[in-house]
């Protein structure tokens, strides 16, 4: 430990030189989408396979960029625009003179296009899993949407479309429309049109013909079928993140056009700031300025590249470190597994591998049936080398000299690579593997492997992975089953559905349910595995009852594993397993299940383990992500637990939520999040999640989740109401799930540094609060919010800290000084659970607030956000600003409902009424009593 301590650091030295030598070529190898001169290279726009072949497609997504860079080089005043685009054409398509891959695939892709797969609907739109001022997975169009040109009456124009799913993307801004939430009361008690800017116009119609605003109204709340339709020639400006379709809109809502009291997703992620405001905080705007001039810059150039054949190399280490913690028998059984069950059939396979020098253990084979798998298998290593030291530049270099011999270059291969040893010498291959078109995926075994290991897998686009010397770990197994072909098409890959293991006493089981549900079932392997030379004793039920037992199962017992393959489609229910230790020793016994889509017009479950940062250091916390879905529909209602390996100690498990509060940004999108903290040692750490559902007729959400370009139902032009086809609904019908499901899949690894020996000091505040809501009721205001913990998102805090204001402005940014709500009596929950708060709010009678510009002023609106407390004063970040209108007297120009009006004539006329009554009855008097005095008068007279 101690010489790698002192190494590490040189060696991490060279290497970041190396890299710094180098970066000109990152931005084309494996990094993503980069900004260099203004202009964004490396964008990636993948089509999917299930999508027919249309060469209009391409046609029509070469225009949208190409309208697109134009649009959003003004938009973000001569900032940024699209330069190098590529699009990655489905290997289904037929072969028209494109380019070859190098490490473009399908899950890598920014854009991806394909259908909903079943349902109807053509929404663009982004999936944002994270917070505001951070970038999203992927967009997302239809074929539909790029070829349908009717589509742009609704959605605007294909490029305008396309800036504004890109600034979710990649600035991490929200929408500035609410669907739920057309409209609001101002701080003027006014009702509102959801928007930015306010500037936009529009008339209100009520089932869809035009009316007064006021016969929209009933007790303050629009009712159904009152809508409010926008003109469509306008002067306002902004804002993209609205209504990119209006032709006026050339620019997002910034400091002096953002209406921060409507109640939209912009406002709420990002604390009411402007769109502009976070877009102009990003890493992209640091590092760029204005163009010079007023030249337009050059359109985008497209590349169209395509994936041959699949070509796949292992790179494994036989170094003497392979023969501990059983880290070869270990790769064995998982590789096994990966050669018999996880590769596609069709793909070239070739086995290299190394100590301190390489060899090639096996060419390339191409696979079409079981004995070309099985022929593999046997090329797998059975001992380790005498020697300590390892050389993975070695290994790599025989495997490009393996894959290299198909087509002359290793452009659009993968290799595999698995070791246990602290090579300090990567950096000496780094530029082969750069310029190698290889896509690396690496495999981190024992507590001493090279800790630059994984940037190899960065650079080009791989998958990284730890496996720690736990006996009963499955990590190893995980890993292989991770690893696909990266198509996109899941209907050929393989879906985890089990993945356990247990360290069994002599003549004890291991017992456990797998369930199958009937979205899979067909190709269904279940893999058993162990340490010492014999089986174990298996029984396996199926939903029916049958029984199979060890005999039953295929048995190597050179690599003691045992698989049994289910004929046909595997019955769709429990499957119950029970593995007897009839050993006399402790020993590790493991199960894991695997199966493939049972119907290829519906779609699997599936889930997706990633964490927002894989290299962080303490006391950072780790954001759990596990993306559950159906398609491209959430997965409600699900158990999801992570579980955490680290180098030495014990396994953590943690339960994910999607409840948007705390790590988790949307409720019910399907994305289960949650912080994790609990970090032991420095070094990597190994993630798995497991899903569980039980039967329920909610299964699947209704609607996809995720940013949406706005589908506008009509305009106004000229005084006439032109209304838009109605737009497609993407939700799905409720479908019952009779057996629930079960997945697995791993996550990866991410390394920590700078933990503490010991015992930690607590430097871990509640998390924020992103959830509060004001309802007021009457005089009474009404909070509702999800309760932090005392670190992060568990545990329970000590107490709550709430203040208001009449001001937006004084609660933003002067928090400290707004007025205090008594919360004395009010002590936290447990993380996670509901907490709703009600009070009289004395902001009014308190006087007038002081403002910033030294004004006072009257307002029936008010502002109001919170923050938690630990035990050790450690205080969360404030939470996200509600808004809410107490409905005192107005004296500048309401609404009133209709009610009041009604109430309001009645008493008026019933006043008029009366007064005219008594006017009446008064006149009356008067008269009578004149007459009277007059024959008074005539008659003394006469007299």
């Amino acid at each position: 430990m101690m010489q790698r301590g002192i190494a590490g650091p040189v060696c991490n030295l060279k290497f970041v030189t190396l890299l710094v030598a180098l970066s000109s070529e990152l931005p084309f190898l494996g990094a993503g989408v980069q900004l260099r001169d203004n202009g964004y290279n490396g964008l990636l726009i993948a089509i999917n396979p299930q999508v027919p072949e249309n060469q209009n497609l391409i046609s029509n997504i070469k225009e949208m960029i190409t309208e697109a860079s134009f649009y959003l080089f003004n938009a973000t005043k001569r900032r940024v625009f699209f330069r190098d685009i590529k699009i990655l054409i489905p290997a289904t398509w037929k072969a028209n003179n494109y380019s070859k891959v190098k490490q473009e695939s399908y899950e890598k892709a920014s854009v991806i296009v394909t259908d909903w797969h079943g349902a109807h609907g053509d929404d663009p739109y982004t999936l944002q899993y994270r917070g505001c001022g951070k970038e999203g997975k992927y967009i997302h169009f239809t074929p539909n949407f790029l070829l349908n040109d009717n589509l742009t009456a609704g959605y605007g124009s294909r490029g305008r479309v396309f800036v504004h799913e890109w600034a979710h993307l990649r600035w991490g801004v929200f929408d500035e429309y609410n669907n739920d939430k057309p409209f609001y009361i101002n701080g003027r008690n006014q009702i509102k049109v959801t928007r930015c800017s306010s500037d936009i116009t529009g008339i209100f119609v009520c089932e869809k013909g035009p009316c007064p605003q006021e016969n929209c109204i009933i007790s303050k709340l629009f009712k159904e079928g009152c809508t409010f339709i926008y003109n469509s020639t306008q002067n306002a400006t902004a804002s993209i993140m609205f209504m990119q379709s209006l032709s006026s809109v050339v620019e997002f809502c910034n400091a002096s056009t953002h209406n921060q009291e409507a109640p939209n997703l912009q406002n709420r992620m990002c604390s009411l700031r402007s769109a502009w405001d976070v877009i102009t905080d990003s890493a992209d705007f640091h590092h760029s300025f204005p163009m010079n001039g007023t030249e337009l810059p050059p359109p985008p150039t497209f590349s169209l590249v395509q994936a041959g054949d699949k070509v796949v190399c292992l790179v494994l280490d036989v170094s003497s470190k392979m023969a501990e913690a059983d880290r070869l028998l270990q790769l064995q059984q998982a590789a096994e597994f990966y050669l018999m069950q996880i590769v596609e059939i069709h793909t070239f396979v070739g086995i290299t591998s190394f100590d301190s020098k390489g060899e090639i253990r096996a060419q390339l084979h191409q696979i079409n049936s079981n004995d070309d798998r099985k022929l593999l298998v046997s090329y797998l290593p059975t001992t380790v080398s005498a020697k300590t030291e390892v050389s993975i530049c070695s290994g790599l270099k025989k495997g490009f000299e393996v894959v290299e011999k198909l087509n002359g270059n290793a452009y659009g291969t993968v290799m595999i690579l698995v070791t246990s040893g602290d090579d300090k010498l990567i950096g000496n291959c780094l530029p082969t593997v750069l310029s190698s078109g290889s896509t690396i995926h690496s495999i981190a075994l024992g507590s001493s492997v090279a800790p630059n290991l994984e940037e190899l897998s960065r650079l080009t686009g791989g998958l990284k992975f730890f496996v720690p010397d736990i006996s009963n770990s499955n990590s190893m197994i995980d890993a292989f089953s991770r690893i696909s072909s990266g198509t996109g098409d899941i209907f050929q890959q393989r879906i985890q559905l089990e993945s356990t293991g247990e360290n069994v006493k002599p003549y004890h089981q291991l017992k456990n349910m797998v369930t199958v549900d009937n979205t899979v079932g067909n190709d269904t392997i279940f893999l058993v595995t162990w340490q010492t030379s014999g089986p174990p004793e298996i029984m396996l039920f199926d939903p029916d009852g049958r029984k199979y037992y060890t005999n039953n199962f295929i048995t190597n017992l050179t690599f003691r594993t045992a698989s049994l393959w289910i004929p046909g489609t595997a019955k769709p229910g429990h499957w119950t397993y029970t593995l007897n230790n009839t050993h006399h020793s402790l020993q590790a016994l493991k199960v894991a299940v695997t199966s493939r889509a049972s119907n290829s017009a519906v779609p699997p479950a599936t889930v997706e383990a990633f964490v927002e940062r894989d290299s962080l250091h303490f006391p950072q916390p780790v954001m759990i992500y596990a993306n559950v879905r159906q398609g491209f529909y959430p997965i409600l209602n699900a158990t999801v637990t992570a579980t955490v390996e680290p180098e030495t100690g014990d396994p953590v498990t943690l339960r994910l939520l999607d409840d948007g509060a705390g790590a988790d940004v949307i409720k019910n999108d399907g994305i289960y999040s949650r912080y994790f903290f609990s970090f032991a040692v420095n070094g990597r750490y190994s993630l798995k999640v497991h899903v569980n559902h039980s039967p329920s007729i909610s299964t699947l959400a209704h609607s996809i989740p995720g940013s949406h370009a706005m589908y506008v139902p009509g305009y106004t032009a000229n005084g006439n109401i032109q209304m838009n086809a109605p737009r497609k609904s993407v939700g799905r019908n409720e479908e019952e799930q009779k057996w629930g499901f079960s997945r697995v899949s791993s996550g990866g690894s991410f390394s920590v540094l700078g933990v503490p020996a010991g015992p930690h000091p607590d430097v871990f505040p509640p998390c924020k609060i992103i959830d509060l809501e004001a309802v007021n009721v009457e005089e009474e205001l009404t909070l509702s919010w999800t309760a932090p913990g005392e670190d992060f998102d568990q545990g329970q805090a000590t107490s709550y800290e709430i203040r208001m204001s009449k001001s937006l402005e004084n609660i933003q940014d002067d928090f400290n000084n707004a007025i205090l709500v008594n919360t004395s009596k009010r002590n936290p929950q447990q993380a996670g659970i509901r907490e709703i708060f009600t009070f009289s709010p004395q902001i009014s009678t308190n006087g007038p607030e002081h403002q910033p510009n030294g004004e006072t002023h009257e307002s029936h609106r008010i502002y109001i956000a919170i923050r938690a407390m630990d035990r050790n004063s450690l205080k969360s970040a404030i939470s996200n600003i509600a808004q809410a209108s107490l409905f005192t007297p107005p004296n500048s120009d309401p609404v009133p409902a209709r009610d009041y009006l009604i109430l309001k004539g009645v008493l008026t006329a019933m006043g008029l009424i009366g007064i005219i009554c008594l006017f009446i009855v008064v006149t009356h008097h008067t008269l009578n009593r004149k007459k009277r005095a007059d024959k008074k008068e005539n008659g003394t007279k006469l007299l």
